[in-house]
């Protein structure tokens, strides 16, 4: 439903994963080309299945259970594109002399935060609704 918290945190995880990318940096290379997530099929796929999998588990609302899969599945794409933007950063050219990273880089960090809030929101609904009728 529209009015739980984990609603909000989830529709802050798309506009994240579906805005951000095309505008914050991913990384500047030494040479000074500035490198966006559109530049990069894997990387622009990875932001809007993110995007996409976020709007998906809010319209999983009658089904918290398979919400939480969702979410899971999600960070872990997340912690998935995390893991190669360090690697990737790491295995830049002129690492120490020019290259910066971009604040792009960062996206996946905000996204599995506000994810991670979803589920505790969702497990805290689910223990709630067991209670109500554990006592009926």
């Amino acid at each position: 439903m529209i009015q739980r918290i984990q609603t909000l945190y989830l529709l802050v995880v798309a506009l994240i994963s579906g805005v951000l990318p095309f505008v914050f940096s991913l990384w500047k290379s030494e040479e000074g080309i500035v490198f966006y997530a559109q530049g990069d099929l894997m990387f622009l796929g990875a932001f809007l299945l993110s995007s996409c999998l976020a709007i998906l588990s809010i319209f999983l609302y009658k089904n918290r259970k398979n919400q939480f899969v969702v979410n899971r599945l999600n960070i872990l794409l997340n912690l998935f594109l995390l893991g190669f933007f360090v690697y990737r950063s790491l295995n830049l050219s002129g690492e120490i002399v020019i290259s910066e990273k971009g604040i792009g880089m960062l996206i996946p960090v905000f996204s599995i935060v506000f994810l991670v809030l979803a589920n505790r929101a969702i497990k805290k609904d689910e223990d709630l609704v067991k209670s109500v009728d554990r006592l009926r």
